[in-house]
């Protein structure tokens, strides 16, 4: 069975500043979860600051991590109603 995919990235736009300029795509939940990401469409777009600016970007601040976390999560409960969160990745980050 094909899973459908939220489509988070659909206005092409930073997340965080809405800039257009310099957009990167990123996994909402990397690491171990990078693949579920891919799978279920929990991705954004981030401008290249956003992203990856070291005490700024989602990358190395924990706080613009926690909330594409919840975000992600949220959007996956609202979309996916038949599926468990938790049980899926392991972890609840609201």
């Amino acid at each position: 069975m094909k899973t459908d995919k939220l489509n988070l990235m659909a206005e092409k736009c930073c997340f965080f500043c809405k800039s257009t300029n310099n957009l990167e795509e990123h996994h909402i939940f990397g690491g171990c979860r990078r693949k579920l990401s891919e799978k279920y469409g929990l991705k954004v777009w981030l401008c290249s600051y956003c992203h990856r600016d070291n005490k700024y970007g989602v990358h190395g601040n924990k706080e613009m991590a926690e909330k594409l976390h919840k975000t992600g999560q949220l959007a996956f409960i609202h979309h996916f109603r038949n599926l468990n969160f938790l049980k899926i990745f392991g972890k609840n980050y609201l």
